[in-house]
């Protein structure tokens, strides 16, 4: 049985260590907070203009567009959100997960024509580690989600697709839910899918000016970046909220090891006054 000093010093640092991940769960929680309600302000436009476009293609006359062009896939982009810190549960390591396994699937192509994305400094560093290089660096990103530069991201991303020098984008990063939900989301965003024309079916009267194939070519690029940076808010808002359910449950966790280290200091402290009343005794014989 360990002494009563050991057990006394492991309660202290027990106690130090439940202070420390205490303040980091009131910490994300602030974020998260903040986070949520970035999203949930942003979410309703991204939406609104998801339907708009959706509606307005969805007339009888035929869609087409560069950036809804099927082709053999040659070359593939994956662009992978992350954070650029620990402490967050398996958010992380789910993530270079599924990036594995995507780049698994598309095995056959030869590394050299998979093209990875990192958003954050962790799946960056796990991206290195399996052999991918990459010259732009987007890991600002992940701490403090900003439109200008993740629309940098998704302009690169549309002009490789438009030159024909990549034929397929594929997003991973995790869908908000709630607070204990993140959903880890694999995504095509290049090629966009369009809405089928349906004849002889209602749709809404657009007064289009100059014309549909000028507003189509300027409505589209605009809901591909919107997309790029609902990821990124998505990623950043479960970030925090992964980070603080992980702090939640070491915060408990350091509940119950203190309860187990102070019984069994109360059972050592029992067991040394017995040793010492039995000493006393077994003097007082002699």
């Amino acid at each position: 049985m360990a002494s009563l000093k050991e057990i006394k010093s492991r309660i202290q640092s027990v106690k130090s260590t439940q202070k420390i991940t205490s303040a980091m769960k009131m910490v994300s929680s602030a974020k998260l907070r903040k986070a949520q309600k970035t999203i949930e302000s942003f979410l309703p436009y991204e939406q609104r203009l998801n339907n708009m476009l959706n509606h307005f293609l969805g007339g009888g006359e035929d869609n087409t567009s560069v950036y809804a062009e099927e082709r053999d896939v040659k070359r593939v982009a994956i662009v992978v959100f992350s954070s650029n810190s620990s402490l967050c549960g398996g958010y992380n390591s789910n993530v270079a997960k599924q990036l594995a396994d995507t780049i698994e699937s598309y095995q056959a192509l030869g590394r050299e024509h998979i093209l990875v994305f990192p958003v954050g400094k962790k799946i960056a560093k796990a991206a290195r580690k399996s052999g991918f290089d990459f010259e732009s660096n987007f890991e600002s990103l992940a701490d403090k989600p900003n439109y200008t530069e993740a629309l940098s991201l998704a302009d690169e991303l549309l002009q490789l697709f438009k030159n024909k020098d990549i034929d397929k984008v594929v997003m991973i990063y995790h869908h908000f839910v709630s607070k204990s939900s993140q959903v880890l989301t694999t995504e095509t965003l290049l090629p966009i899918q369009l809405p089928v024309p349906v004849k002889g079916v209602f749709t809404y009267d657009y007064i289009v000016e100059p014309d549909r194939e000028t507003l189509i070519e300027e409505f589209i690029p605009k809901v591909l970046r919107l997309k790029i940076y609902t990821a990124l808010l998505d990623s950043h808002a479960s970030e925090h909220a992964a980070r603080t359910m992980a702090m939640q449950i070491a915060t408990d966790n350091a509940d119950d090891i203190l309860q187990d280290l102070s019984l069994l200091y109360n059972k050592s402290r029992q067991q040394a006054i017995t040793n010492e009343l039995l000493d006393i005794l077994g003097g007082s014989f002699k």
